[in-house]
């Protein structure tokens, strides 16, 4: 499958979506994959700096809270003293899980995203935001990319549930089931919750490099949902993205992510199309709230 994209084209589609608004990020310089070299000397040291405090408040607030896959991943990585080496890291997942890190200047293509992620290839943006954006960024940078989402590709089964994903995402391009695979990944990947034995825990990118999320979507008695995956009620359940989420899927095991996603989507788009979506904050009537107020 050819899934080079022309710039120009990808550059229009985000003005036409986005008012007018054009990406962040040197596109100049990449292939036809959207790889970009990282050119680790050419950070700041105030950039470094900005990374090692990124760093601390998140984990000053991940212990209790994330995963313990994630907790003990971040450890070995040893990532806390500024941006890092993304080749360095990239060895250490390939000997782990078989997983490399490709470098991009920023959003890329669905098309090439789904095949990077279907090759075993994360791509993780090369900027990292200004001081100004410390609590809050727009568009995903070197921080949310790389200390979000890499701890986890060193999970053997969860590495594997994002090669399926990708597979999935080449294969819904060709079914129309865009929008509905997005909110999966939406609702797991970036926001998912993980029930263990110590209590319900953070496996989302998106929550995991968040400042205000992390403790929002473990307090009691928000008007937020904490409900079992289902994965056709998450594919129709629609979601926010510029405030915190007003409901959280949640799994029992990675494993039960990859199962999950085993079967072939296409009958569940088509069952789709013919109902309503749901709104962001739906409860159905044989749902149970997983974490009530006290």
């Amino acid at each position: 499958m050819d899934t080079s994209v022309s710039n120009e084209d990808f550059l229009a589609t985000v003005a036409e979506k986005s008012n007018g608004a054009a990406l962040r990020g040197d596109y100049a310089h990449m292939d036809a994959h959207y790889v970009v070299q990282q050119d680790w000397a050419a950070y700041t040291e105030a950039e470094h700096d900005l990374w090692r405090k990124l760093y601390q408040r998140q984990m000053a607030l991940l212990p209790g809270r994330a995963c313990d896959e994630f907790i003990e991943a971040l450890a070995k990585m040893d990532i806390s003293a500024g941006i890092p080496v993304f080749e360095k890291t990239s060895k250490e997942l390939f000997a782990a899980t078989g997983w490399t890190i490709v470098a991009v200047p920023g959003l890329i293509p669905e098309l090439t995203f789904f095949d990077h992620l279907a090759n075993r290839r994360f791509p993780v943006t090369v900027w990292l935001r200004k001081p100004e954006e410390f609590n809050y960024i727009v568009e995903p940078d070197v921080f949310h990319d790389f200390f979000g989402h890499v701890p986890l590709l060193f999970n053997p089964v969860f590495a594997d549930y994002m090669q399926r994903y990708g597979q999935g995402g080449l294969k819904a391009m060709r079914l129309g089931g865009l929008d509905e695979l997005a909110r999966l990944y939406w609702y797991t990947v970036e926001f998912g919750l993980i029930n263990t034995p110590a209590g319900i825990r953070i496996y989302g990118a998106g929550i995991l490099s968040s400042g205000g999320e992390v403790e929002y979507c473990l307090t009691r008695g928000t008007k937020s949902r904490h409900i079992r995956l289902d994965i056709e009620r998450c594919l129709r359940t629609l979601y926010k993205i510029d405030s915190y989420q007003e409901t959280y899927f949640v799994i029992d095991s990675y494993q039960q992510l990859f199962d999950g996603t085993a079967p072939d989507f296409t009958p569940i788009y088509q069952k789709l199309k013919s109902m309503d979506v749901l709104p962001a904050n739906t409860l159905l009537a044989d749902e149970i709230e997983l974490l009530p107020a006290l």
